[in-house]
C-alpha cells in the first residue's frame, strides 16, 4: 500500500503508517499500539457523535495526503512577520514537522528548551509522556498518540524561572501534496517553576495542510504557566488542537487562544486540577469571516477542594462564519469550596453568521460558587450612532466597538509585545487602523 496518500481509505493508510514506523523502533511502542487499536475500532468521529455534532470532519478525511515532507525550507527573514521580533526569546521552529536546528534555540541546563527528539532529558520524557491523558481519548488524540514523534519539549526544574519567553512555530513550506501532520508538545514544570510560551502554526505556500496537534502540560506545586496560542494561518489550512493540563497544589496555568485564520479550527482544552488551591484560566478571542469555522471545546475537572477556574471566550463572526463553543465544568463530590466562572459572549455581524454555544456545569458538591452564561447579539446601535455622530466613519466605529468588546481578554496578556502584535492582527482583520500600542 502506498501509505503516502490519503483519501477515502485514510484510516487504513494511517494504520499502515504506524506499522511501518513500528518496524523502525518507534518509542513508547506498547502504549502507541493501544491507541492505534482504539482508532482502528472507532474510526474518525462523525456528526453522529455528541462532541462533534456541530463540526463535520468528513471533508478533511476525504483528501489525498502525504504524511511526511522533509523538503520544507524557510529562512529567518520569512519568520519575521510571524514572531515577536521586539522581545528576546528562545525559539523552537519546526518545518513540516521536523525541528530546524538552524532557526531554533536549543537550551539545556536548569531548564530545557528542545524537541522530543533533541533533548538531554529522556528520563523526563519517559516519565511524563502521555501522563495527562485519560485511558479513553478522542480518536484524533489516539491518532496523534500512535504516530507523533516530534514537537516542542520544555522542561523547567525546581525553583527556576525561565528568563524569557519561548516561541514555538510549526511552519509548513514547499509542500507538493496535501499534508497531514501529527505534532506533539510536552511542557513540564517542577515545583515553583515559571515559563511563558507562545505557539503558532503557519503555512508558507498555497498547499493544504491539516495539523492534528496534542500538547501535554504538567504543572507541579506553585508552578506558573502562561501559554498563548496564536491561530492565524492561511485559509487553506486546518487545525485540530488538543491540549491537556494537569495541575498540582497552588499551581497557576493560563491558556489564551486567539483564533483569526485557518479554514477549520477545533480546540479541545482540558484541565485537571489535582491539588488544592490550584487556579486555571482560559481566555479566547475568535474573529473570523467568510467560510471559516472555529470550534472551542473546554473541560475543567475540579477533582479536589479549594480550586478556582475562570473561563472567558469572546467571539465575533462575520459573513457566513460559524462558531461553536462547548464548555463544561465538572465539580466532583469531594471538591468543596470550588470557585468556577464560565462565560461565552458573541457578536454576529451578519444574518448568515452563526454560533452554537453550550456552557455547562456538572456539580456534585454542595459548598461551591459556580456560574456560567452566554450571550449572542449584534453591535449596540446606540453606541454606534454616538460614535458616528462624533464624526467617526461607520467602519471605524464598528471596529472600535468590536475591539472594546474583546479587550477584557487582551488586557490580561502578560507579554506587552504580544498584546501589540495581536492589536495589529485584529486591526488588519477588521480592515482598519487601530493605533493602540503599549
Amino acid at each position: 500500500m502506498d501509505y503516502q496518500r490519503g483519501g477515502p481509505v485514510l484510516k487504513e493508510q494511517l494504520i499502515q503508517v504506524f506499522k511501518d514506523s513500528a518496524k523502525n523502533g518507534l518509542p513508547f511502542k506498547a502504549v502507541r499500539e493501544k491507541y492505534i487499536q482504539q482508532f482502528d475500532t472507532d474510526g474518525f468521529p462523525t456528526v453522529k457523535d455528541e462532541e462533534w455534532k456541530y463540526t463535520n470532519l468528513l471533508p478533511l478525511t476525504k483528501k489525498d495526503y502525504a504524511f511526511e515532507n522533509t523538503d520544507g525550507i524557510i529562512n529567518k527573514e520569512q519568520l519575521e512577520e510571524f514572531i515577536l521580533n521586539d522581545t528576546d526569546s528562545y525559539y523552537l521552529v519546526f518545518v513540516n514537522g521536523v525541528l530546524s536546528k538552524e532557526l531554533s534555540t536549543i537550551t539545556e541546563g536548569a531548564f530545557v528548551v528542545g524537541s522530543l527528539k533533541h533533548n538531554n532529558r529522556q528520563d523526563i520524557l519517559e516519565k511524563y509522556w502521555n501522563s495527562c491523558l485519560p485511558q479513553k481519548t478522542d480518536t484524533l488524540v489516539a491518532i496523534n498518540n500512535a504516530l507523533a514523534q516530534e514537537g516542542a519539549f520544555v522542561y523547567v526544574s525546581k525553583n527556576v524561572v525561565v528568563d524569557k519567553p519561548v516561541q514555538v512555530i510549526y511552519a509548513s513550506s514547499n509542500v507538493q501534496q496535501d499534508l497531514f501532520l501529527q505534532t506533539r508538545a510536552l511542557i513540564v514544570l517542577e515545583e515553583n517553576a515559571q515559563v511563558q510560551i507562545t505557539e503558532r502554526h503557519q503555512n508558507f505556500d498555497d498547499s493544504f495542510v491539516f495539523t492534528n496537534a496534542v500538547t501535554e502540560i504538567v504543572a507541579d506545586a506553585n508552578a506558573i504557566v502562561d501559554f498563548y496560542k496564536i491561530q492565524n494561518n492561511t485559509l487553506n489550512c486546518s487545525l485540530i488542537d488538543n491540549t491537556w493540563v494537569k495541575q498540582a497544589k497552588t499551581s497557576n496555568c493560563t491558556i489564551d487562544t486567539f483564533s483569526f485564520g485557518g479554514k477549520f479550527t477545533r480546540n479541545n482544552l482540558n484541565f485537571c486540577l489535582t491539588g488544592e488551591h490550584a487556579e486555571s484560566n482560559m481566555n479566547g478571542i475568535t474573529l473570523i469571516g467568510k467560510d471559516q469555522l472555529v470550534d472551542h471545546h473546554t473541560f475543567v475537572d475540579h477533582a479536589v477542594p479549594n480550586c478556582n477556574s475562570n473561563e472567558l471566550y469572546k467571539g465575533i463572526f462575520d459573513a457566513n462564519a460559524k462558531g461553536i463553543f462547548n464548555g463544561k465544568v465538572m465539580v466532583r463530590p469531594d471538591a468543596q469550596k470550588t470557585n468556577a466562572f464560565q462565560a461565552n459572549n458573541n457578536l454576529l455581524m451578519t444574518d448568515n453568521a452563526s454560533i452554537d454555544t453550550k456552557p455547562q456545569l456538572e456539580i456534585y458538591a454542595d459548598d461551591v460558587a459556580c456560574s456560567h452564561g452566554c450571550t449572542i447579539g449584534q453591535l449596540d446601535e446606540n453606541a454606534l450612532f454616538y460614535l458616528r455622530s462624533r464624526g467617526i466613519a461607520k467602519k471605524e466605529a464598528q471596529a472600535m466597538l468590536m475591539y472594546a468588546f474583546a479587550n477584557d481578554v487582551l488586557e490580561n496578556i502578560k507579554i506587552p509585545e504580544l498584546k501589540n502584535k495581536l492589536n495589529r492582527i485584529i486591526a488588519k482583520k477588521l480592515g482598519v487602523q487601530l493605533d493602540i500600542e503599549l
